[in-house]
């Protein structure tokens, strides 16, 4: 490796915490269904008390069958993103073949766990990783989701997930409406409705913006591969959520 200390994590901080100092990304939520995985991220990035972005995006392709979103420090968790794409990348390269979805979950936590000197000085940034696993011998459990924690541990969760500082409010909505042999078209459903119940709630989560015409990122990882939902699909979504609202403001 020619420059170490350019990696997150390797790079001298002055002491003292710098957690305000930054953007910082908030909620994003993933589904597991009967066609692999659902993930979800509202679209705000704050600074404080005040709004630093009303458009960030939070949910990425980490490679041709997996989604990875990030909660947290937004920069450092930009660039991880984009360090994880080019190693998965360049490893099919190298190898031939694709990493399989615990050896990309396990990579990944190692490069979270690169960031604990960073972490530890309020820089923190937690990746969500969710793909379809083309290993599966259980066709009912092609849809994986992994989570982490800020040492770099790594935890597979069962049906759904949630991270950022909206995830209390998006994980008790998503528990009451998760079951398992979710269609994709009712886990994105949940989970737009899950994160407007997070910036119900939460002032750092951003909820749909019909002025700005500003909606979620959702993404879908099946046995086709990835895909972005266009917004004018997550627009429509977000608006009937918004209608039925004014009868049940509650859900």
């Amino acid at each position: 490796m020619a420059a170490p200390d350019l990696l997150p994590g390797r790079r001298p901080l002055p002491a003292g915490a710098h957690a305000e100092i930054a953007p910082h990304a908030t909620t994003i939520v993933t589904l597991s269904c009967s066609d692999g995985v659902v993930m979800a991220g509202d679209r705000r990035a704050t600074m404080g008390n005040l709004i630093a972005s009303r458009d960030i995006e939070k949910v990425h392709e980490a490679d041709p069958y997996s989604l990875i979103g990030i909660a947290g420090t937004a920069g450092i968790g930009i660039e991880l993103i984009r360090l994880f794409q080019v190693e998965l990348e360049h490893y099919e390269k190298i190898e031939g073949a694709m990493l399989s979805l615990d050896g990309k979950a396990n990579r990944l936590a190692a490069m979270i766990r690169g960031n604990l000197g960073a972490a530890l000085q309020g820089l923190v940034a937690i990746p969500i990783f969710a793909g379809y696993d083309l290993d599966a011998k259980d066709p009912a459990k092609v849809g994986r989701i992994f989570s982490f924690d800020v040492a770099g541990g790594v935890y597979e969760e069962t049906g759904y997930d949630a991270i950022g500082s909206g995830s209390l409010f998006a994980k008790s909505a998503l528990k009451k409406r998760f079951r398992p042999g979710l269609t994709t078209t009712e886990a994105v459903r949940f989970a737009i409705e899950a994160l407007y119940d997070a910036a119900d709630d939460d002032t750092a989560t951003g909820g749909p913006d019909v002025i700005r015409r500003i909606f979620p990122v959702v993404m879908t990882a099946t046995a086709e591969g990835t895909h972005r939902l266009p917004d004018a699909e997550t627009g429509t979504i977000a608006e009937e959520i918004i209608a039925a609202r004014h009868e049940n403001p509650g859900g």
